[in-house]
């Protein structure tokens, strides 16, 4: 299986101990995985890689998960993410949800149950991009219809800004 069929993940505790173990097994999984031991890693490292979905500690020292989910939803629109959590609150899930979490999951997970909502957020990242590209392609098929080339060649760049 090469880099190209995996899931790419973001995997983000300030567990250190954690982090490791969670993201030595989940590469037996055949996951791609890039982890970060805080927020601001994860930020940094979310501009550097082109990720499918995320997995988030909820607190965290300095940029916490709300905060770094928040920025991730912002600036890659599908990227799914999942919150881990031993100290959630319906309050904070009920949030996470408004931002665009895909799921919460309480810590310690089940190793199963995580792979599984993986895959699940996966999936849906998958849809949700394949009916974006549907739409895409329906415009630029409107366009095409009685346009010249340079129209064309405008209208794309306008839609792509």
């Amino acid at each position: 299986m090469d880099n190209r069929e995996k899931i790419h993940l973001l995997v983000v505790d300030d567990e250190v101990k954690f982090l490791k173990t969670i993201t030595d097994r989940l590469k037996l999984k055949f996951f791609e995985i890039t982890s970060a031991t805080n927020g601001e890693e994860a930020i940094s490292a979310a501009k550097k890689g082109q990720f499918d979905v995320a997995v988030i500690d909820l607190q965290m020292p300095g940029i916490d998960g709300v905060q770094v989910l928040e920025m991730l939803k912002k600036n890659h629109e599908y990227l799914e993410v999942l919150i881990l959590s031993g100290h959630a609150t319906i309050e904070s899930a009920v949030n996470c949800t408004k931002l665009g979490a895909f799921k919460i999951l309480e810590k310690p997970c089940d190793f199963n149950k995580l792979v599984e909502a993986i895959k699940e957020a996966y999936e849906t990242r998958l849809k949700k991009k394949f009916e974006h590209d549907q739409l895409r392609i329906k415009e630029i098929e409107a366009l095409a219809m009685g346009q010249s080339p340079l129209g064309i060649l405008k209208a794309l760049a306008k839609m792509d800004k």
